[in-house]
């Protein structure tokens, strides 16, 4: 089917009372394999390019490769633009034929955070694409501290940029490798007391998959970002086979490998997202 936008997936997961996985991408071999669980769990899919990806990629082939996965899908597919910290980085992606933009400027003072991320906005919808922005900042595991999201501030940004969804700091922290975090509720419920736009929690691989599954069903948190912990998939399914054979050297041969412990790992998270 077509390449759908952020906000077509986001807004019944808000009325449906669960949440759509944006999972991070780094290569052909494991975005099809998401786009494939996606497919076996008959749920829409949001394929994200993050920075990472993009140094190894250039967005003009990332787009051409999620609209490819797209139209031959059964089930929604968006292709997402995550973490672009530049108007020129957001346009490029418009370009490149992406669905969605999300606008980090959780670095910057709130005044101009919202006036970027408003302008970013302005130029998707005009477009007919989706935004998403950040209020608050969500740090790194041994890295950057995290600035919890206020629920006033979040309140402002929501109503001053108007973005389809909004990417709040509450405990989540990106590149956790194992699920001992766990996110403050209370925040949570002040946030979405104040705004009623689709919430996202970017880090999501170290949120107990358990309350992943609750606050989709029982919140405003309408998307889960979710990387380390399938990139740990398929880093064990490539160790795996390249040990299974130390002369063999085809990498083709080698990668197809992944794709089903990868298929199988994506299934896991997109099935407690979805109820």
């Amino acid at each position: 089917m077509p390449l759908v936008t952020l906000k077509d997936v986001l807004q019944p997961a808000l009325q449906g009372g669960y949440a759509v996985g944006g999972l991070v991408t780094l290569g052909w071999e494991d975005m099809r394999a998401y786009v494939a669980a996606a497919e076996a769990e008959g749920c829409p899919v949001i394929l994200q390019a993050g920075p990472g990806c993009r140094e190894h990629t250039p967005l003009p082939i990332l787009g051409k490769m999620f609209r490819h996965l797209a139209e031959a899908a059964s089930v929604p597919v968006v292709a997402h633009l995550d973490h672009g910290y530049t108007f020129e980085e957001c346009k490029i992606a418009l370009d490149s034929g992406f669905s969605s933009l999300m606008f980090d400027g959780s670095r910057k003072p709130l005044a101009q955070n919202i006036d970027e991320t408003a302008r970013i906005a302005e130029m998707a919808y005009a477009a007919g694409i989706s935004c998403e922005g950040e209020i608050g900042f969500v740090g790194y595991d041994n890295g950057e501290a995290s600035a919890g999201t206020d629920p006033v501030e979040a309140q402002k940004f929501a109503a001053e940029t108007g973005v389809d969804a909004m990417a709040i700091s509450v405990g989540n922290v990106h590149l956790q490798e194992k699920q001992d975090g766990g996110l403050d509720e209370d925040r949570i419920t002040a946030i979405q007391a104040v705004t009623g736009v689709p919430l996202v929690i970017h880090g999501g691989s170290g949120v107990p998959a358990e309350q992943r599954r609750r606050l989709a069903q029982t919140t405003n948190i309408c998307k889960f970002n979710i990387g380390t912990e399938l990139r740990m998939a398929f880093g064990q399914a490539l160790r795996t086979a390249v040990n299974a054979d130390p002369a063999r050297f085809d990498r083709v041969s080698i990668l197809k490998e992944t794709h089903d412990p990868v298929v199988a790992a994506a299934r896991r998270v997109l099935a407690a997202l979805s109820g």
